[in-house]
């Protein structure tokens, strides 16, 4: 079944010219201003583009003594960013940066990411978000595999660096350091700059690596403000926001909430690292209307003493955007209960954007729901031959919109069928024309000739009492080719009976779904996005 928007069939070019606008100007992406300013803005965005570089050249036009960023070292402007982005510019461009090359940036959250991004821009040299949890070793190896010319790092990660031989700036440093710093402070940009690039940069993001080696993924550059509006249509973020971005910017979901800010001209709030109870703080002290986070982030929140989450004054929240990973349905009604219909839930990934996005509605109606596809984006469950099943059957989750990456930095790409992109996840379309996602194609098992997925395995455990968290994967089974295992985390203070737990799943969902084994665990091993990495699930088949 297919599905386009809310609607039974996609609006015409038109139509959804019409709806586009109606949602840009809704946002505070169009709206009038002073003319000098606006025909500067555009002349911005004319010869930079719809990059990072581009969106906050046309801001500083726009409103340059609005506050762009506030971070750890106070807030910063329109203007200012852009300048400090110039004055980067021309240092990497001595470091050997130019259009075609690429620069490596292993940073946390803060104004100096976003500056190594617009000055990447002006170069016209691609930007390679690392994951600031990797090992020295899989740095090595993406710095080698991206053909990184120069290094932005903090000054944290130094030491894993070590054994790489490249060109490199520090975008923090708690302390003063002695190789050459990122220029935090905005003034004259000496030096010539160079011409405007022919082709525009891109940003290129690491997969999440959950089952294999992180693969480099090129993100497109945005055609305009009309991408935006896809996402728009079903988060209703505006330009007086104040946006707290704790998802880190490296990931594909931070990183949307830096582009969406930007084209709103909205203020972005960044804290380096994330503590549940300091995003708390944060919101209060900030007045934060928007919070982008990943599904462990709202975890770690409601892990909190309640006396300590109604220590502070949220009320200023009225959205709470949340990508990255599934949801445990529990999480998503105990969050609602306390912070109220705030949660807006996106389901994507580095390689198609995004493919639906669920309101507190859709929550509210099945919580287990992936939600509706937004403006343009089309999504399509598919059979093994590529034909379109109808509401309610399972087979592949298929996903169009204008968003869609440009490949694998490694030459691979994903497969296509009729303009739309695998996701690699497979799931069912209800009769209420929302999304279902049952798991990854990779974590179907053939049990005693039944095709199981974990997800639903994972969504019954998680329903008990006493139960943290729980993830279930496949292992290799003599007798039936495969069977599940269950991987449990307690409440603090509670025990768990394994034997407990079969017997809930058996009465839920059968017996072939039923864990044989049961390993109760302080914690999941994750990667510095929240996401659980299976292959290190600390399972002994013996």
């Amino acid at each position: 079944m297919a599905s386009d928007s809310s609607t039974a069939s996609p609006p015409s070019r038109i139509g959804r010219l019409l709806e586009t606008v109606r949602i840009l100007v809704r946002a505070g992406v169009l709206a009038p201003g002073r003319p000098d300013r606006v025909v500067r803005q555009l002349r911005a965005l004319r010869t930079w583009g719809a990059t990072i570089a581009g969106g906050y050249a046309a801001a500083s036009e726009r409103v340059p003594d609005g506050v762009a960023i506030v971070d750890d070292h106070g807030p910063v402007t329109f203007r200012d960013l852009h300048l400090r982005g110039r004055l980067l510019a021309l240092e990497l461009h001595r470091a050997g940066a130019g259009e075609g090359s690429r620069v490596g940036l292993l940073c946390r959250n803060h104004s100096a990411f976003v500056q190594t991004m617009i000055a990447c821009g002006r170069l016209g040299a691609d930007t390679v978000l690392l994951n600031t949890g990797m090992s020295a070793a899989q740095l090595s190896a993406a710095v080698a595999a991206h053909d990184v010319s120069v290094l932005v790092l903090d000054d944290e990660f130094e030491a894993l660096c070590a054994d790489i031989d490249l060109p490199r700036f520090r975008a923090w440093t708690d302390s003063e350091g002695s190789g050459p710093q990122v220029p935090w402070k905005a003034g004259a940009v000496a030096g010539e700059e160079p011409a405007p690039p022919r082709t525009p940069s891109r940003l290129i993001v690491l997969t999440s690596g959950t089952t294999g080696a992180p693969k480099g993924a090129r993100r497109p550059t945005p055609k305009g403000p009309q991408d935006g509006a896809s996402v728009l249509s079903r988060i209703p973020l505006n330009s007086s926001d104040r946006i707290l971005v704790a998802a880190p910017v490296f990931h594909t979901w931070g990183l949307a909430g830096v582009q969406l800010g930007m084209a709103m001209r909205s203020t972005l709030v960044m804290r380096r690292l994330f503590d549940a109870e300091d995003v708390l703080r944060t919101v209060q002290e900030q007045r934060c209307t928007a919070l982008f986070a990943v599904p462990v982030m709202l975890r770690r929140i409601m892990e909190l003493p309640a006396s300590v989450r109604r220590a502070y004054d949220t009320s200023s929240l009225r959205i709470v955007a949340c990508s990255g990973s599934a949801m445990d349905p529990g999480l998503i009604t105990s969050f609602m209960d306390e912070f109220g219909d705030v949660l807006y839930n996106l389901y994507g990934s580095t390689e198609v954007s995004w493919a639906t996005i669920a309101t507190p509605e859709d929550m509210r109606l099945s919580p287990t729901t992936a939600g509706r596809p937004p403006l343009g984006t089309r999504i399509a469950i598919l059979d093994d031959s590529g034909a379109e099943l109808p509401a309610g059957s399972e087979g592949s989750i298929y996903v169009g919109n204008d968003m869609l990456f440009d490949g694998y930095t490694n030459g691979q790409g994903r497969k296509v069928a009729d303009g739309l992109m695998e996701t690699g996840d497979r799931g069912h379309i209800d009769t209420h024309g929302l999304l279902h996602v049952s798991g990854r194609n990779d974590d179907m098992i053939v049990s005693g000739g039944e095709n199981l997925f974990p997800r639903p395995v994972e969504e019954a455990i998680s329903a008990l009492p006493g139960v943290r968290e729980a993830v279930v994967a496949g292992v290799p089974d003599e007798e039936f080719g495969q069977r599940f295992a269950a991987f449990v985390v307690a409440h603090e203070g509670e025990t768990l009976d394994p034997e407990e737990i079969r017997a809930h799943v058996r009465q839920v969902l059968g017996r072939f779904s039923v864990p044989r084994d049961v390993v109760l665990v302080d914690e999941l091993p994750r990667n510095a996005t929240g996401k659980v990495v299976r292959r290190r699930l600390p399972f002994d088949a013996s």
